[in-house]
């Protein structure tokens, strides 16, 4: 990383030497080392498993500048890993709750909330003013996008990934080393793809992957230490093992290689990556209201209510009456079903229920419809959720 250009004479307050007094008795960081942290300006994607750490650590660290970006709200099933939002907080913007949660840790460092999903047509624009970007996401699309975008702006990437028990952290997009598309030239096949919401994920887990890689920012910014550019540290929580695996630039990537053919015109990376944007529900779905669902059940009409979550979600809570399907098995119950009959699917935040839905509507099951905001709208505060039997 090249250290950021100083603009003036950069000084500690009474505050911060005494605040950031063990960082100034450690010899690899001491007072030139903590100028340059008050100096940085790092921004990091999500706010979630894998962001909350970073940030938290980054921001008790003395970061002159810290980017968030999201655009989710708070969730129960958030609170699990997600450190920087509390109970109080469910229902508020992250962004907002991270906001309040990282100015009480530390007033001194600036904070800049982006309420927005990073996207092919903002990307650019949000990093260009930071010196380091971080990677707390959690799906193949935002990977590729957030690499290109930090090739073509001459960023380092410090990047991590977690699943179950399993953690991954690296730097990417650094001179010499490689970039995301020099790992995987191409993305893996979409059904492949499990994303945390269905695959679960040990809450732990993203604090020791996040704490990782806030620390290589630390390194990155002071300029000690050994940072883990071409070098991907594999993490096996279930064993408490770390390995060390080798990453190599490849000359022809098309990203960064010798001749490159990556362009500002950024790609669609849901396409490119083969699945679906978070998107709004498909055309042609119909779509019940957590009021109307209520009605249908106290009115008791005939309705086949389907929850095609997995079997651990379902037994945590579900809508009275729904019977448990999960998405990958729902073609093997269709017999159960007939074309005149008045079902419901749902899921989560995510977008199982409209997959289900969509099978269901190709087998002629046309009265299908998908509960507005799944689960969760179910159990809203001001909309008490019956015990689930």
């Amino acid at each position: 990383m090249t250290t950021p250009v100083v603009s003036g004479p950069v000084k500690l307050t009474k505050d911060e030497i005494l605040r950031y007094a063990r960082n100034l008795i450690t010899p690899e960081v001491g007072m030139a080392g903590q100028l340059k942290l008050k100096q940085a300006k790092v921004i990091c994607i999500g706010t979630g498993g894998l962001g909350s750490p970073i940030s938290i650590y980054l921001v008790a660290a003395g970061v002159g500048k810290l980017g968030l970006v999201d655009a989710d709200v708070v969730e129960v099933s958030n609170l699990q890993r997600q450190v920087l939002h509390g109970t109080s907080d469910v229902g508020r913007a992250k962004v907002d709750s991270a906001r309040d949660t990282l100015r009480e840790l530390n007033p001194h460092v600036e904070l800049e909330m982006y309420n927005a999903r990073l996207s092919r047509q903002n990307a650019l624009e949000i990093l260009n003013d930071y010196d380091i970007v971080v990677d707390g996401t959690d799906n193949i699309p935002s990977r590729y996008l957030l690499s290109d975008a930090c090739v073509l702006l001459g960023k380092p990437l410090v990047h991590g990934s977690v699943f179950r028990f399993q953690g991954y952290t690296t730097v990417l997009c650094a001179p010499g080393g490689p970039c995301y598309r020099c790992v995987y030239p191409e993305p893996p096949p979409p059904e492949l793809v499990q994303r945390i919401a269905v695959g679960g994920i040990v809450g732990v887990q993203p604090g020791i992957i996040g704490c990782i890689q806030a620390l290589e920012v630390i390194k990155l910014i002071v300029g000690q230490g050994k940072p883990l550019i071409g070098r991907l540290l594999v993490f096996d929580g279930m064993n408490l093992k770390f390995r060390e695996l080798t990453l190599r630039k490849d000359p022809d990537c098309e990203a960064c290689g010798a001749r490159p053919t990556l362009t500002r015109d950024l790609v669609d990376y849901n396409a490119f990556c083969g699945v679906r944007a978070p998107a709004q529900p498909a055309a042609g779905i119909a779509e019940v209201s957590v009021q109307e669902l209520r009605r249908i059940i106290g009115e008791e009409r005939p309705c086949i209510l389907i929850d095609v979550r997995e079997a651990q979600e379902y037994e945590a809570g579900h809508i009275p009456g729904a019977v448990a399907i999960p998405l990958g098995e729902i073609l093997y119950h269709l017999h159960e079903f007939t074309w005149a009959d008045d079902i419901v699917v749902y899921s989560g935040t995510d977008e199982r229920a409209q997959e289900a839905a969509e099978t269901l509507l190709r087998f002629n099951f046309r009265r299908t419809r998908v509960l507005k905001g799944g689960y969760p709208a179910w159990t809203q505060p001001g909309e008490p959720a019956p015990p689930s039997s």
